[in-house]
């Protein structure tokens, strides 16, 4: 297929190569290339990205066998063995897009050379009818066990080849563009011819396991305006319903799209979809879609949204949870669900033209979607929880990357969130230090904002026209300005009233304006010089969950603009902050550090903590000052406690426990993941067996073994009892109390069982206690037998 004629329209830094295209969203963002932001807060991450995360991905890739998927796939270098997912492919798809971004921004030749030689790679494992899936191409004397015998043969379970593909032309698109060159795009291409003949009613009628080709085909269709691409994403959606043995809430094929009005599933693939429904709606004119993305946005925005614009809340599935179940530290909110949720919010606020789309984008922006990557942009988070015992720590790999290179791809882009245009329409929706080109049909526009925002409220904007002209600049008023912190009635600020007026001055004096779907419309004959100065309110807000949030009662969470905060260990006394209670009415002061975390604004307030003493009831409760950073930088000074939920009530706190045998031990264990250590001797009772929010070891996927977990104590102490409180997820995950276990004390270099007085009790949802004649020791194990068809695992033991 040849591209079709390709309408180059220049503006601002870069020619953006598009083709015209009859129907689209009624707001256009301003693409990112034409906005340059300059700030203290966007700029310096945009510019480690590039040069630190962007250079770090393609190593990793490289060291991780990514490239050489393709080289194997393309038999000019030998053997068989792949990474470890059929999707890893996408990875460097994405790192690719993330730095055609940076590209298009500042041109980069070694880095560009680099880049056609891994798509010269990439087009080697393409076979001649388009197909490309290394996993297969590659002929394993293993196969991978997702991606089924033949082609598209598992596709709506794991074997992702349309995830692969979406992937693939978007990095296509955002490579073009960005040089001019066709090489990837023509891969793109032929990949997609290949999936135009294959599928649609009649021929494969199969949907995506997991979306992202939707929005893929929608890209490809507006570069190179053929409708085939658009029909067919329309198709993907359309098909994709109950009657398939793969149907079901965790992909959103459990009834048909247009039927679905709650989030459900895994929140990553339902937002790449909403994405997709929305680009259809928008490119086809079709509105059919509508009724269901707005439904379903507010199912997010009234019962599934984290206050950090995290979505997400059960590892169990990386899924959507049910309404108001949104537990703190066990929250899932996966960094590719916050960037996604970017994405979707970005669509909605493009088809409906209200602020409150950004409003949760921004929250999503500023808190869960930064906290993915750490200030040195070379350490990752894939969950983004909001509490913390110390087990979360950042990581610089993941055998499942998609997060990290997700992060390296939507970074630059950053800048094509700030501003938007319908006809003579200017929207500011975003704030940072900028400087945007922008052709409006009565005249090109030069914007410039001038801000030390977030950490500041004050906002300078120049509206300077080539020449006078008549438009409506609409400046988005965020909700957290106004006392309330996301649409809807899922939070809300504890002291909304005592927030100051909003002041947005027009040349020195009171603008005047009128409101439309929460922005501030100013309509006037604009000309060069003109000036507006906005004065956000940046007090600190004390923000309340909805009572249905049973994790948050008798807590709040602090938010100054649209920062949130946490308490962190590094800040706190005894690095403990689980123990820490500050008063509602607490005055709270910010301070600006300059060295701290890169800058940053910190809070402080006077509060209290508590611990518990040996063999009493009773408990020390001293004063302190407590201070809170910014949710996204936590984590960048090595594993802690964190705490975004502040108890104000006593009963809501932890009292750091007191020392114990088991406590002062050093844990081992046959497995691996040491992060996992922690969770034996943490004295966390649990709620339950089933109990996420605190922490646990869990031997899973491992079934029908006999498994050991062991103490070393500080010194020899006499012990006759030992209590042990297992973790089953029953029914719906892999763990199952155990089928057994024992003790073992070490006597030299032996291990000699108990001599047991009562039986070894096994039971869901209690301490299971076993007392045995005693003896005098420096160690014990624990040994496990874990049932034949699931895994095990523990909440705590303790030893007495």
């Amino acid at each position: 297929m040849k591209i079709k004629t390709l309408i180059i329209a220049t503006t601002g830094f870069c020619s953006t190569l598009q083709a015209q295209v009859k129907k689209d969203y009624p707001i256009q963002p301003v693409a990112f290339t034409q906005v340059k932001v300059s700030d203290n807060f966007w700029a310096p991450k945009i510019r480690v990205n590039a040069e630190v995360t962007i250079p770090y991905t393609l190593e990793q890739c490289r060291k991780t066998g990514r490239i050489d998927n393709f080289r194997r796939a393309a038999h000019t270098i030998p053997g068989d063995s792949m990474t470890e997912y059929t999707f890893d492919d996408t990875d460097l798809y994405k790192v690719i897009e993330g730095a055609s971004y940076g590209l298009q921004v500042k041109k980069n030749p070694e880095l560009e050379k680099y880049l056609d030689s891994l798509i010269a790679i990439i087009g080697a494992a393409q076979e001649k009818d388009g197909y490309l899936y290394t996993f297969r191409t590659v002929h394993s004397a293993h196969p991978h066990p997702w991606m089924g015998t033949k082609r598209w043969e598992m596709e709506e379970d794991l074997s992702h080849e349309l995830y692969n593909a979406g992937h693939l032309y978007e990095a296509a698109v955002a490579h073009y563009q960005a040089t001019g060159k066709k090489t990837l795009l023509n891969i793109a291409i032929k990949n997609a011819d290949l999936l135009v003949k294959t599928f649609g009613y009649g021929k494969e009628e199969k949907w995506p396991g997991h979306q992202i080709v939707e929005t893929g085909l929608t890209k490809l269709y507006r570069v190179t305006g053929d409708t085939a691409y658009l029909h067919l994403a329309k198709f993907f959606l359309d098909v994709r319903g109950p009657g398939s043995p793969y149907s079901g809430e965790y992909n959103q094929s459990f009834t048909k799209v247009v039927d679905q009005h709650e989030a459900k599933g895994h929140a990553v693939r339902a937002t790449y979809m909403y994405t997709g429904m929305a680009d259809v709606a928008a490119l086809t004119g079709d509105q059919q879609y509508l009724h269901a993305i707005d439904d379903i946005w507010n199912d997010v925005v009234d019962k599934k949204l984290y206050i950090t614009g995290g979505i997400g809340a059960t590892g169990n599935g990386e899924a959507f949870g049910q309404a108001y179940e949104l537990p703190n530290m066990s929250a899932y909110a996966e960094t590719c669900a916050a960037i996604a949720n970017v994405y979707w919010n970005s669509r909605m606020f493009l088809l409906h033209g209200d602020a409150k789309y950004i409003d949760v984008l921004e929250r999503t922006l500023y808190n869960g979607l930064l906290s993915g990557v750490s200030l040195s942009g070379d350490r990752f988070f894939y969950p983004n929880p909001l509490a913390s015992m110390g087990q979360h720590q950042r990581s610089a790999w993941f055998g499942c990357a998609c997060c990290i290179s997700n992060m390296t791809r939507f970074l630059p882009s950053m800048p094509g969130y700030i501003y938007a245009q319908n006809q003579n329409n200017l929207y500011i929706n975003l704030f940072a230090g900028n400087t945007a080109s922008i052709k409006l049909p009565v005249g090109a526009v030069q914007i410039t904002q001038t801000t030390n925002y977030p950490w500041d409220g004050q906002v300078d904007i120049a509206v300077a026209p080539a020449k006078a002209a008549n438009f409506a600049l609409h400046i988005r008023i965020p909700e957290w300005a106004k006392g309330s912190p996301v649409p809807g009635n899922l939070y809300y600020d504890a002291d909304s009233a005592s927030l100051p007026k909003l002041a947005i001055l027009l040349n020195g004096k009171p603008a005047t304006y009128k409101m439309e779907k929460g922005f501030a419309v100013i309509t006037r004959n604009w000309k060069a010089g003109d000036k507006i100065r906005l004065d956000f309110p940046m007090s600190v807000q004390k923000i309340m969950a909805n009572d249905q949030v049973v994790a948050d009662r008798k807590r709040f969470a602090l938010e100054r603009g649209p920062i949130m905060y946490c308490l962190e260990g590094p800040d706190n006394k005894d690095a403990t902050v689980q123990n820490i209670v500050v008063d509602k009415n607490a005055t709270v002061n910010a301070v600006y550090k300059p060295d701290m975390l890169n800058g940053v604004t910190v809070l402080q307030m006077n509060g209290s903590s508590s611990s518990r003493q040996l063999n009493s009831d009773q408990l020390i409760t001293s004063t302190q000052t407590v201070i809170a950073i910014p949710y996204y930088a936590w984590a960048n000074r090595g594993p802690g406690e964190m705490a975004v939920w502040i108890p104000f009530e006593a009963s809501a706190a932890r009292p750091k426990p007191a020392p114990t045998i088991a406590s002062k031990a050093k844990v081992s264990a046959g497995i691996k993941n040491k992060r996992m250590f922690m969770a034996l001797n943490d004295q966390y009772d649990p709620l339950d067996s089933h109990d996420n929010s605190s922490l646990y070891l869990h031997w899973w996927p491992k079934q029908d073994t006999l498994e050991w977990v062991q103490y070393d104590f500080d010194q020899a102490y006499t012990i006759s009892s030992s209590k042990v409180y297992w973790y089953d997820d029953g029914p719906f995950g892999g763990c199952r109390i155990p089928v057994s276990w024992k003790l073992y004390y070490k006597k030299g270099d032996e291990w000699i069982p108990v001599v047991n007085k009562t039986p070894y009790e096994i039971a869901k949802d209690k301490y299971n206690n076993v007392t045995f004649e005693p003896v005098n020791t420096t160690a014990l194990r624990l040994e496990v037998q874990l049932p034949k068809d699931n895994s095990s695992g523990i909440h705590e033991w303790s030893v007495q």
